[in-house]
């Protein structure tokens, strides 16, 4: 039987949710899973809500639609939690990871998730700031989305930052991306 694992990506526009949705299919590819990775947004404009999806899966993937009951939910800003239901459809093991300063049982109580919902906490934005120096969490997210779940390896996105950052980025940038990663990975509370 096929393991797919969906993963819906929840954001505001120019937070990287469609990168790090991208960045996790890809680094799954490398690895030799089949992948897909898709962005839904309404007019593109800095700060609006979007929702990002990414399926992991050992055998061809036959479904080209949204995520409806995700494996795992990610959330990239948590002031999306007053007005999007994030945990829509999650599946009852599901795991949220979320950006957030909150301690996981704040988070919990916030999301009002169920508890066979797990639930992770990581200020991914504050690793950002300080690494990248600029409020973009999307590869501290990775490295924690990695830790958590093991859909992918962290050497596995380090590697995958590396070749796709290098074609574009400095190497100060690639450096500040990777500790990022690295930080989130050592950082998140379940």
């Amino acid at each position: 039987m096929a393991k797919m694992t969906e993963i819906r990506w929840h954001a505001r526009a120019g937070q990287g949710a469609v990168t790090a949705a991208k960045l996790i299919a890809d680094t799954a590819l490398s690895a030799g899973a089949y992948i897909q990775a898709m962005p839904e947004y309404g007019p593109e404009r800095t700060g609006a809500p979007l929702k990002a999806y990414t399926r992991v899966s050992d055998q061809p993937i036959e479904v080209h639609n949204s995520i409806k009951t995700p494996d795992i939910v990610v959330v990239l800003d948590e002031t999306l939690l007053d007005i999007v239901d994030v945990l829509e459809g999650i599946k009852d093991d599901g795991v949220v990871i979320l950006n957030t300063a909150m301690t996981v049982a704040d988070a919990r109580k916030k999301l009002n998730a169920p508890e066979s919902v797990k639930v992770a906490a990581v200020n991914a934005s504050d690793i950002a700031l300080s690494t990248i120096k600029r409020d973009i969490p999307n590869t501290p997210i990775c490295g924690a989305l990695a830790k958590v779940t093991g859909v992918v390896s962290l050497d596995g996105i380090k590697e995958h930052l590396k070749t796709t950052f290098g074609k574009k980025f400095t190497q100060e940038i690639i450096d500040a991306n990777l500790t990022s990663v690295d930080r989130a990975y050592e950082e998140v509370q379940e």
